[in-house]
């Protein structure tokens, strides 16, 4: 237990154990830093994933309502905001508004056919339509590659 004891004392004394801390620190805080901006991240993507829903939610209720298209519009904006605050996100006005507007462009109850786009390509204008993935496109292999 003496010797225990020595070893203790001559760390606090020699300066050695304050080395040791800090040398540490260099390895450990890179970690806690990488850890709480991962943190961050999910939390940010769990956010965005519920305001999707939400928006998708409230598209849908709307629907049917008998209203004009921008007072359908404003109304399931705020619901969004409303929604998102109760959950205990902020949610600024304009995000609110694209995550409504992309809920109607997706929305199969809508009528509005948005599962196709035109690009112009090239320098000479030609066109090509992008379509949404089927699923039964092939994986790479990156052995191949």
């Amino acid at each position: 237990m003496k010797v225990a004891n020595d070893i203790i004392e001559w760390l606090i004394q020699s300066g050695t154990l304050v080395a040791l801390v800090l040398f540490a620190w260099k390895f450990v805080k890179p970690w806690l830093d990488a850890k709480a901006s991962h943190a961050s991240t999910e939390q940010a993507k769990v956010a965005w994933d519920l305001l999707e829903q939400v928006a998708d939610i409230s598209v849908a209720a709307l629907v049917s309502q008998n209203m004009t298209g921008k007072d359908k519009f404003k109304l399931a904006v705020k619901n969004v905001q409303q929604a998102m605050q109760i959950h205990g996100f902020e949610v600024n006005q304009a995000a609110a508004e694209n995550a409504v507007q992309s809920a109607y462009e997706r929305s199969p109850l809508t009528g509005s056919d948005q599962t196709t786009s035109t690009v112009t390509v090239g320098p000479e204008g030609m066109t090509t339509a992008i379509k949404p993935a089927d699923g039964t496109a092939t994986a790479i292999d990156p052995k191949e590659v």
